[in-house]
């Protein structure tokens, strides 16, 4: 069936998508393979029906991987700058439907309006970044210790590179991935959540238009839609050299042993436990509000979401008050409404674990500030919403020591010296993003040096939530080791290529070795 929803113009702003019917979707192009069992798309902001979604057969797969592997060997062959002017165009497309596609993002997946918004920006932002990568995949010239010898390095497109995305950033994280993987000569092949198949087709048809105007071949960007069972296509693929995967560590964990069984890569950026130190020479302004948004942004569903806020015992209760009473002022409702500031949970099993995450907090001995629960009544019909809670907690509770997707923030206390807060946040399992609010200078050195946070994100009188495209975004320990996004993250969908030149008549061997004939 094609689209249902009406409601809050979703309709037009896929009509403006160019997708009014999905049964006229695209996986590589111009065909659309989806044959599979369909799956449906509810929103968790009125708990509507969006739309049926037909899901890709395995004979589905086999035929976007044929397209996809052809269209690799033209696409390798294309100068990289000319590669990044398609990216270009990809992105001034962007702009032109930044309105849409936010609005789908936040209707789909439940995000405010205004982030929903800013996802787009971030597949706009990181379409520049890439454009101008296009001609700085630079190598290396190393010198030789044999005689009229030249040693350099280069990279070469990868091939097909397959993206497993999870419902929290339905489109942004595709992109991070696309972005870069087309700039260095790859093709992708995506599987977006089976949360959030709209955002996935919307992409898909905006790539499929440019490719199109560049007279480009199918299969450059791919779209498969499923749950787990679609994923393990891609991530036992042995045509598939790179997997980048997004989502929780369980499901990054099966990832890597099925793409490591066939000695193939994976990129994983899996769950955060995130939290901020707040010394006594903190900003206590800047500190709310750094919080209060890591925290409840995203309904608490980012992995960089604050979970933990680690505050030392002389300013304890001053900070714990300031929070309860910015709490008091936040507004739940609609996220397409910009006056709201916390949207629902992507589904009523996310509301379960919610609640079940503060029945633990009481079995283990802390204590709710804020009991938080789920709000029905008018506005609220789809059963997804619900209070952010605060929580006095120990480091060592299991549910602390669990990342749970929900706007749940443990406060933590500390004593004594900065080191001490430091092996606080650093004892968790998860190790992605991390934050100091302090204005004494040795602090945040200490934060930062190699003796402070482990994490792969760490942050100075900032939250743990929010990321620019420059830097390279991932974390450590079980986050997985990925890095996505800016800095050198490019080298990951690439292959790596020493080369030697013997520009002489002699042929010397290395380490001095005679072989005479």
């Amino acid at each position: 069936m094609g689209i249902v929803a009406t409601d809050f113009g979703i309709k037009e702003a896929l009509k403006e998508l160019g997708i009014e019917d999905i049964n006229k979707g695209s996986s590589t192009g111009s065909e659309f393979f989806a044959n599979g069992d369909s799956i449906s798309s509810y929103s968790p902001v009125d708990g509507k029906l969006i739309a049926k979604v037909s899901t890709t057969s395995p004979e589905d797969y086999e035929r976007v991987m044929s397209t996809a592997s052809d269209a690799f060997k033209h696409w390798r062959t294309i100068p990289a700058p000319q590669r990044g002017e398609v990216v270009r165009q990809f992105g001034e497309k962007l702009r032109e439907v930044k309105e849409p596609l936010g609005k789908l993002v936040s209707y789909e997946m439940g995000k405010s309006l205004q982030e929903g918004l800013g996802e787009v920006q971030e597949m706009i932002d990181i379409c520049d970044f890439a454009v101008g990568l296009s001609r700085q995949l630079h190598g290396l010239t190393m010198h030789s210790e044999r005689p009229g010898h030249r040693m350099y390095e280069q990279y070469h497109a990868l091939g097909i590179v397959g993206i497993i995305s999870a419902f929290n950033f339905p489109v942004a994280v595709w992109a991070w991935n696309t972005a870069l993987a087309w700039i260095c000569g790859d093709v992708c092949v995506w599987k977006p959540s089976e949360k959030t198949p709209l955002c996935g087709i919307a992409c898909q048809h905006i790539a499929a238009s440019v490719m199109k105007a560049n007279n480009l071949p199918e299969g450059i960007s791919c779209l498969i839609n499923g749950d787990y069972r679609v994923g393990e296509m891609l991530t036992t693929d042995k045509r598939i050299p790179l997997v980048s995967a997004t989502g929780s560590i369980r499901m990054g964990k099966i990832v890597a042993q099925k793409v490591a069984a066939r000695l193939g890569k994976s990129l994983l950026e899996l769950g955060g436990n995130n939290a901020i130190i707040v010394s006594p020479d903190a900003d206590i302004k800047m500190t709310i509000i750094g919080a209060v948004f890591g925290a409840v942004g995203t309904a608490g569903q980012r992995c960089t979401s604050t979970r933990r806020l680690i505050i030392h015992d002389s300013i304890y209760d001053k900070v714990k008050n300031a929070l309860v009473e910015a709490y008091a002022q936040l507004r739940i409702g609609n996220p397409l409404d910009e006056n709201n500031h916390v949207g629902p949970l992507i589904d009523q099993e996310a509301v379960k674990m919610y609640i079940e995450a503060l029945e633990r907090v009481i079995e283990e001995g802390g204590k709710l500030l804020l009991p938080g629960g789920q709000l029905d009544g008018e506005g609220f019909e789809s059963g997804c919403y619900v209070k952010p809670a605060i929580a006095e907690a120990q480091n060592n509770f299991q549910i602390v020591q669990h990342e749970t997707f929900a706007p749940i923030l443990y406060l933590l206390k500390y004593s004594g010296d900065l080191q001490n807060a430091i092996d606080i946040q650093n004892g968790v399992v998860q190790g992605l993003s991390s934050a100091i609010m302090t204005n004494n200078l040795r602090e945040a050195e200490l934060f930062l040096s190699v003796s402070g946070s482990d994490c792969g994100i760490a942050n100075v009188n900032i939250g743990t939530s929010g990321a620019e495209i420059g830097g390279a975004f991932g974390g450590e320990k079980e986050t997985g080791g990925g890095r996505e996004s800016g800095s050198d993250a490019w080298k990951v969908y690439m292959r790596r290529q020493t080369n030697t030149i013997n520009y002489t008549a002699d042929l010397p061997l290395a380490q001095g070795i005679k072989f005479d004939l």
